[in-house]
């Protein structure tokens, strides 16, 4: 299980940092405002440059995702995986669904 946050930094880009499961149990029952919900896409398609539309974290279910920054930073993860998207200013990230079928994902508000 691979836990990665993306953030915007202080230049305005969305950056990655990886996550423990011990820095990921303090925030995990944070839950904020808003509907925890299930999505469903198809793969192979792609999400150009957007910040996440809140804090979140978004665990990935099934299928594969790739998530990218505007310096080329890529990370891929698969099922089990979460990130921890808190980019909601700034440039943002791309977002793939890879592969094919469908990718399932659980996301969740962050206070």
């Amino acid at each position: 299980m691979r836990i990665v946050r993306v953030f915007a930094g202080r230049d305005g880009e969305s950056h990655f940092e990886e996550w423990t499961p011990e820095q990921f149990a303090k925030i995990v029952n944070k839950v904020g405002k808003g509907d925890i919900t299930i999505n469903i896409r198809t793969s192979p398609s792609v999400s150009d440059y957007h910040t996440a539309p809140r804090k979140q974290y978004v665990i990935n279910m099934a299928g594969v995702a790739e998530f990218e920054t505007a310096d080329g930073t890529v990370q891929r993860l698969y099922p089990g995986d979460i990130l921890i998207a808190e980019d909601v200013t700034g440039h943002g990230h791309i977002a793939r669904n890879i592969g094919t079928g469908e990718r399932v994902s659980l996301a969740v508000p962050l206070a």
